[in-house]
């Protein structure tokens, strides 16, 4: 047992001379974790990007419903009346009629 991990301690199965093996399984392993790693900051990158998205969306909607609302206050007759009246423009006072044609053939 003392001699198994003073040999792990001073990495003999790295010099050894079936250590070939041991050096491939070390690069695989190498490798697998680079590409976790990648996949991992990808993901994250993603979710941030998303978040992101969501914020604005949220931010747009908002101004949305508030550019509607001041909208509906400008499209309202009492405040045309009174945008219009400094010009001389006012409403009628008579209500329209409306004009029927018949037509025989």
């Amino acid at each position: 047992m003392k001699q198994g991990v003073y040999n792990i301690l001073k990495a003999n199965f790295l010099i050894s001379n079936d250590a070939v093996k041991n050096w491939r399984f070390i690069v695989f392993c190498t490798i697998l974790a680079i590409i976790m790693i990648a996949c991992s900051h990808s993901a994250e990158r993603k979710v941030h990007n998303i978040a992101r998205l969501n914020n604005e969306v949220r931010e747009l909607r908002s101004e949305f419903v508030d550019m509607r609302s001041i909208l509906m206050k400008l499209k309202m007759e009492s405040t045309i009346t009174n945008k219009m009246a400094f010009r001389g423009v006012k409403p009628s006072e008579t209500p329209p009629q409306k004009i029927k044609i018949n037509i025989k053939e």
